[in-house]
């Protein structure tokens, strides 16, 4: 999954839309292949998972148990795609998938790209997909759901105390979430200050040293499998910080999920006290 992540903001295909023939109506489309996670919980949330005949080796989901498997994210298996007859494969591109998807493309298979790098690519994705699939209501619905989840966080922020925040994806290496990642959007909603500022990427490889001179007043991790923070947790710079592990998928897969995400990151800020901080600052 963190090799997933670190790709994300690569792209090297098209930022979103069509790539080769168009998809067919969407009356004709019954068999649907996703190349992500991400993908996946939007046709699942849509309501139509059993138009999904394939999926990525990353999904988890106990609804798409049973389904043959196409390879990962950035190296899907064309022929195990074909085999499948898709009438719509659903991808977020990144330069190690590029090939795979033009090929695809130039097979005649319609393939749609939604990068989901952030919230913006989620609600495109939850409202275009849901009209792929003759679902253009329940999309524009669950679209509308998360914009209100978002505001809400953001109210409930507003004018609070915005602690300095290391969201960490990652411990052998240190990975960490920085500007432009969906993680970073999330923590500015929720009212925390993310100690990675530009010139920062997306996703950041952090030696160790860099991230106790951060001091940061509250670490979020979202590690998985967490291989390393009982070691960090005992060094200077970050024993001072407040630690709080994600329990869930939340901050793992951009998409539905992030509703839960919102709520999940802005209580883990909200717990954070002055006394426990090293540079809490004032709410603006």
């Amino acid at each position: 999954m963190l090799a997933l992540l670190l790709t994300l903001p690569l792209c090297a295909l098209p930022r979103s839309g069509s790539l080769g023939p168009e998809p067919k109506a969407p009356a004709a489309v019954r068999r649907v292949v996703t190349l992500a996670p991400s993908l996946t919980d939007v046709v699942l949330a849509l309501g139509e998972g059993t138009r999904l005949v394939g999926v990525s080796r990353f999904d988890e989901q106990p609804e798409v148990a049973e389904l043959p498997r196409v390879g990962g994210f950035s190296d899907p298996s064309v022929e195990a795609v074909v085999r499948l007859r898709p009438d719509l494969v659903l991808c977020s591109p990144g330069p190690g998938n590029r090939r795979a998807v033009e090929t695809l493309a130039g097979m005649g298979v319609p393939v749609r790209l939604y990068p989901l790098e952030d919230v913006e690519g989620v609600l495109v994705a939850l409202r275009e997909v849901g009209g792929l699939l003759g679902r253009a209501a329940e999309g524009e619905r669950l679209a509308r759901g998360l914009e209100a989840a978002r505001a809400r966080v953001r109210e409930e922020a507003a004018g609070k105390p915005r602690p300095r925040v290391l969201v960490v994806y990652g411990f052998e290496p240190l990975v960490a979430a920085g500007p432009g990642s969906f993680a970073d959007e999330l923590l500015r909603d929720a009212g925390g200050l993310n100690v990675l500022a530009p010139p920062a990427g997306a996703w950041v490889t952090l030696p160790v040293e860099r991230s106790m001179a951060l001091k940061p007043d509250l670490v979020i991790n979202a590690a998985e499998p967490d291989t390393g923070s009982q070691k960090l947790r005992s060094l200077p710079g970050l024993k001072e910080a407040r630690w709080e592990a994600v329990a869930g998928k939340e901050l793992l897969y951009p998409g539905p999920r992030l509703a839960k995400g919102w709520e999940t990151v802005r209580r883990m800020v909200a717990a954070v006290r002055p006394s426990e901080g090293q540079g809490v600052t004032k709410g603006e």
